[in-house]
């Protein structure tokens, strides 16, 4: 009886909140929500070892666990920006509560990350520019914001002994994630929260696969993931090389827009190189790691929707 019952109590491990993000409740409720102090320990030997994900599709499933949770913490009582604890002596400051709930709201980084990658690249292809002109003074100030954000990123990097190409992968990671693991993980919680579908653990697989982990140790994407997880990317990546090859024509060819087009074509640009593995898996790679060549012509039908459609609605709006 005792085993069973220890049993039990171990499966409902990332349970005991109502969510799976049972570590940010153990530091926010249990910990700092009592009165603990936390500081800021980096030695130079490291404290602690653990294996993570060689895969593409490991890493998204891991990634919609996640954000799910988090958004499941975001949108109930427990919300870092109303919830205190009980005791009146042990309340959480201010800039804890932001900290919190920057890390709770994260996920909805989806927003303008899809917004980003599909709406500028519409308006490019049909000549309407959103963007401030070269020549505007507004120019500077969204140059400066853009180049700021990635030179601050940069310096992250190279401070934790990172290089260019970590930057690079932390780029493209940040991008895959954003329109698929923040997305069906929000969607996720949101559904939950209604009382539409219950709560579940999926874990992580952590088996090594020989042909994956050589691809890994090679630094090539592994796509070999549900169409669910890939698709998403890989349609976003074919809509930007299209916006980039019109916007292009239409600036230097047609009618040298150069002057109000720039921005738009340098987003369009920015994502596809950035989002050079995606390419490379379609195109050039071969192996059973490539992208399918279903993934890409779904990918490609579904763009060529979102062009035809919002066209339309742009014209007649």
């Amino acid at each position: 009886m005792k085993l069973k019952s220890l049993l039990c109590s171990n499966l409902q491990v990332g349970f005991l909140y109502f969510s799976v993000a049972e570590d940010y409740f153990t530091d926010f409720i249990n910990l700092h929500g009592k009165g603990w102090i936390s500081v800021y320990c980096d030695p130079a030997r490291p404290g602690f070892l653990g294996s993570s994900t060689t895969n593409l599709s490991d890493l998204l499933v891991q990634g919609t666990r996640w954000s799910s949770g988090l958004v499941e913490v975001a949108i109930s009582r427990f919300c870092p920006l109303i919830y205190g604890p009980k005791q009146k002596k042990k309340k959480i400051s201010v800039l804890e509560r932001m900290c919190y709930a920057e890390l709770a709201f994260f996920p909805f980084y989806f927003i303008p990350l899809w917004c980003f990658a599909t709406i500028p690249q519409l308006y490019l292809l049909n000549g309407i520019p959103l963007y401030p002109e070269v020549s505007s003074s507004y120019f500077i100030v969204f140059s400066f914001i853009f180049v700021s954000s990635q030179s601050k990123h940069i310096q992250e990097i190279f401070s934790t002994g990172g290089s260019i190409q970590t930057w690079r992968n932390e780029q493209r990671m940040w991008m895959i994630k954003s329109v698929t693991c923040h997305l069906y993980g929000s969607l996720d919680a949101f559904i939950k929260r209604m009382g539409m579908r219950e709560a579940s653990f999926l874990p992580t697989n952590k088996a090594v696969d020989d042909e994956q982990l050589k691809r890994y140790q090679m630094g090539k994407f592994d796509f070999q993931a549900s169409n669910m997880l890939i698709v998403p990317a890989v349609a976003l990546v074919i809509l930007n090389l299209v916006s980039l090859f019109g916007g292009v024509t239409r600036m230097v060819v047609i009618n040298g827009s150069f002057n109000e087009m720039l921005v738009q074509v340098g987003l369009s640009f920015f994502i596809v190189s950035v989002s050079y593995p995606i390419l490379e898996g379609m195109v050039v790679r071969k192996d059973k790691g490539r992208v399918p060549i279903s993934v890409s012509i779904l990918s490609a039908v579904i763009s060529l929707i979102y062009l035809l459609l919002g066209s339309l609605i742009i014209m007649y709006w």
